[in-house]
């Protein structure tokens, strides 16, 4: 992790010198950079890559759960069931490298996201009054959590949030849809009439993580911000629901939890994104559901601690003691 922190400290340094829209506005034209809630544009640097330079994918093909030959196991996935639709699997080999897919499942219109630098993965419906949007990978990172942007406006989103930030739609927020990480064995068990992303047709090394041990580390890459309370490892996955977030230790040790009106439970067999070389050999981390008294799915994130603490700064910890 030595050249993370080099880098980190090279762009850090970097980006306080060029933080501010006098530096971004000839790669951002249709901006709105009048609005705006940020305290600093100090918050707001280049993760390295420019302006969808990280490619986002828009209507993918899919086929058959009993089609797919190239995901292993415990290989994760972020999962979308939606009532009466069939349901999907967006697999992390894809994500890692495009970060986000603009999809349609039936009428909604959702945008399926995952920022590898705070594990958080995240769905989203891209509907807003009567608008319907497009998103983009902007480059920039807030609290090492992706911005994301919108085609339409150009505004900026917060990915942990769900919030525009930067624009002529700041302040909007986005309405999060229950899906949630899980390995492909998992998800092709209970679905085996499902539905399952085919490989996107861009060169990339699809299930190979370019963070080998990121969440190993004590440091997140390209954050500054204050560590976690409680003596939390930095990159120690938490389950946050709402403002709420569990640490995922405590969910794996119990199996089960219920409190504040939800039901947490965990289940072995899901490798990291994070750890090994190739995702297919991450070390187990477990799947999460997470469900109302009703029995129903609640939209949720398994993110990094230190992610929850930046952006939920006043959020409540869910320690059992």
């Amino acid at each position: 992790m030595r050249l993370f922190s080099f880098v980190a400290i090279f762009c850090l340094a970097a980006n306080i010198l060029a933080a501010g829209p006098e530096f971004w506005r000839h790669e951002w034209p249709n901006t709105d950079f009048s609005q705006t809630n940020v305290e600093s544009w100090v918050e707001i640097i280049s993760g390295g890559p420019p302006k969808d330079g990280i490619p986002a994918l828009e209507n993918p093909d899919f086929q058959p759960v009993s089609a797919e030959d190239q995901l292993q196991p415990r290989e994760p996935v972020i999962t979308l069931e939606i009532a009466g639709e069939v349901p999907r699997a967006y697999p992390i080999r894809y994500l890692t490298w495009h970060e986000i897919v603009n999809d349609e499942v039936g009428s909604i219109p959702v945008a399926v996201t995952f920022c590898p630098l705070c594990n958080s993965g995240i769905t989203f419906d891209r509907r807003i009054s009567d608008s319907v949007l497009t998103f983009g990978v902007s480059g920039k990172l807030r609290n090492s959590d992706m911005i994301m942007f919108d085609r339409e406006t150009e505004s900026w989103w917060q990915q942990a949030t769900g919030d525009a930030i930067v624009g002529a739609l700041t302040g909007t927020e986005l309405q999060s849809l229950p899906s949630w990480m899980e390995s492909w064995e998992a998800f092709a068990t209970r679905n085996p009439q499902g539905l399952v992303m085919v490989q996107p047709d861009f060169r990339r090394d699809y299930g190979a993580n370019p963070y080998v041990r990121y969440d190993s580390s004590t440091r997140p890459f390209l954050y500054s911000g204050e560590l976690p309370p409680h003596n939390i490892p930095a990159l120690e996955r938490v389950v946050r629901v709402g403002d709420r977030a569990w640490p995922l230790t405590r969910l794996a040790a119990d199996g089960t939890l219920t409190e504040a009106g939800v039901t947490l439970s965990w289940q072995a067999g899901q490798a990291s994104a994070l750890d090994d070389a190739r995702l297919a050999s991450g070390r187990d981390v477990g799947n999460v559901r997470v469900r109302d008294a009703a029995g129903r799915d609640l939209a949720h994130d398994v993110m990094f601690a230190f992610a929850f603490h930046a952006f939920w700064p006043d959020g409540e910890w869910m320690l059992g003691r």
